[in-house]
């Protein structure tokens, strides 16, 4: 007889019920609910991505097989595919959705007190996507190209812990630029991104609400040159610019003046150059930022992603 408490059950306690079943009222979530509850699909679904398990039919034989356990795991009701298919498909996403966005405020919380290597005292976030691949069969709505289907996930990543602050899910096809519509900016705060997200007039946002960008600039960018300012060219860098958008269509796009910094990576042996809108930091903090951007991509890497599929 098992007289400890499971792993996940230990987990699962960091979740305030208390929280957790207020949306689940708000969203009348239980509605003519009897057996299979709000709370027993999410801890079916948070077991299952914890456990890897790829299919709606791999869980229910993986928790099926020690029936014993289900109670100790705080699962209450029976456990079968269609009901959990079922609530899948008809229970109100907005519980889920609140729960995640309530916790990842918690969470950063706990990593407010930490600093992140570089000397910056304001928060620093990443922007990227990931594609997942699905099975066109069972997502034709998802299509990606001919034979394949895929959701993108857009993300902003707060470099304080490697929490993510914002999640979009879009179609495969979409743009990462379009992510950038949809942020809602935080004045004084650092956006880190790679050269898919340059469009100027997007761009220009982050400077009318005071928030700064860095990324990558490209190879055709046209500028004109207006100040060059005094660098140490033994830690890396070439040239801190200011720079000003050469073009009829840039200038409209961006008409505010830009930083251009030339770096030499001596560890990679390649040649970046950034454009920020800062010009407050050092050329090298300007550098050291965009290195973090790695960050999100070992974000990435390092959770499988799984999707879940009535089969």
């Amino acid at each position: 007889m098992t007289t400890e408490k499971l792993v996940f059950a230990q987990l699962m306690q960091w979740v305030p019920h208390y929280h957790f079943h207020r949306l689940v009222n708000k969203y009348y979530g239980d509605y003519k609910v009897h057996d299979f509850s709000c709370w027993d699909q999410f801890l079916c679904m948070a077991f299952a991505q914890l456990t890897y398990r790829e299919s709606l039919r791999d869980i229910e034989a993986c928790l099926r097989s020690c029936p014993n356990l289900l109670y100790h795991l705080g699962i209450r009701g029976t456990v079968a595919r269609s009901t959990l298919a079922d609530a899948n498909e008809n229970r109100d996403w907005r519980i889920y959705s609140d729960l995640g966005q309530w916790l990842i405020k918690r969470a950063r919380k706990l990593y407010s007190q930490d600093r992140l290597e570089i000397d910056l005292d304001d928060t620093l976030y990443a922007l990227d996507s990931t594609t997942i691949d699905l099975c066109l069969t069972l997502f034709p709505w998802a299509r990606f190209r001919r034979h394949k289907a895929a959701v993108k996930v857009h993300t902003q990543l707060d470099l304080n812990g490697s929490i993510p602050s914002f999640i979009r899910i879009s179609e495969g096809k979409r743009h990462d630029v379009h992510f950038l519509d949809e942020l809602v900016l935080e004045p004084g705060s650092f956006y880190v991104m790679d050269r898919g997200y340059i469009d100027f007039g997007r761009l220009h946002r982050f400077t009318v609400e005071g928030a700064f960008f860095v990324t990558r600039a490209k190879s055709n960018l046209k500028f004109r040159w207006r100040a060059s300012h005094e660098i140490d060219r033994t830690t890396g860098l070439r040239s801190d610019q200011t720079v000003m958008l050469h073009g009829v269509k840039a200038v409209i796009d961006y008409p505010s003046q830009l930083r251009r910094i030339n770096y030499y990576d001596d560890d990679s042996k390649r040649q970046f150059v950034f454009i920020t809108n800062n010009f407050i930091i050092s050329a090298l903090i300007i550098a050291k930022i965009y290195k973090c951007r790695w960050e999100i991509e070992l974000f990435f890497k390092a959770r499988h992603e799984v999707v879940y599929v009535t089969v």
